[in-house]
């Protein structure tokens, strides 16, 4: 009897203490489908909202105008998605390497997409209409707290690359090791480049980058969780 209650009690753990795996799955979904609905939505505002030129102005800018509320709830959504993903994170990796640190660094990528789309970013670069164009001359405490939440998103999601290749290294799973490493050098080399020409290019190349990331450390370990 103690055996079958301590082996229920490990196949508890893997799946996430006192919820079924269904759900740990279900919250795993969540962080596969935070990148391609924040690509969906953003793209599909860059294509039809007149005026728009990702070439100079980024995304953040959608979140301005009289339809700025769509990008504001698409950074939103992508946050509670990727925060749901994290809680997976935390349920499927209990107990093992990275099971800490990656969850917790993934919620603080969330955190910081729900907190650049709440606090909006200042006019800038000519959007919307009649706004400078360059960058705003002065920056609103809201605007402040945009590029708060944007960095500590990207800064975050970076750490969290950073530990499951540990992990992945440690595993002998070389080619996701090297993906999470590549991911990680990637986003700090696109957001580093001393060009402010290309700065809108490339924060959008950078949220594809570890947005594509969480998605297929999602995928996997819903792929690998029993049924």
């Amino acid at each position: 009897m103690t055996t079958t209650a301590n082996a229920a009690s490990a196949r508890s753990a893997v799946a996430g203490v006192g919820f079924p795996r269904a759900t740990t799955r279900a919250l795993l979904a969540g962080g596969v489908a935070a990148g391609p609905v924040f690509a969906v939505v953003a793209a599909a505002q860059v294509l039809t909202r007149d005026g728009f030129d990702l070439s100079r102005q980024p995304l953040s800018l959608l979140a301005l105008g009289d339809l700025g509320w769509i990008q504001i709830a698409n950074f939103v959504l992508a946050g509670l998605l990727a925060l749901a993903g994290a809680v997976g994170l935390r349920r499927a990796l209990r107990g093992q390497p990275a099971g800490t640190w990656g969850p917790a660094l993934v919620a603080g990528y969330g955190a910081g997409m729900v907190i650049a789309g709440v606090l909006v970013a200042d006019p800038s670069m000519g959007w919307p209409a009649g706004a400078p164009e360059g960058p705003a001359e002065t920056l609103s405490w809201h605007g402040v707290g945009h590029g708060v939440g944007a960095m500590l998103a990207f800064v975050s999601v970076t750490a969290a690359c950073l530990v499951f290749a540990r992990r992945w290294f440690a595993s002998a799973e070389r080619g996701w090791a090297v993906l999470s490493v590549a991911c990680a050098v990637g986003v700090v080399v696109v957001m580093g480049w001393p060009d402010q020409d290309t700065i809108s290019v490339r924060m959008a190349l950078g949220s594809a980058v570890i947005f594509g990331w969480l998605t297929a450390v999602c995928a996997k370990l819903i792929a690998a969780a029993p049924r």
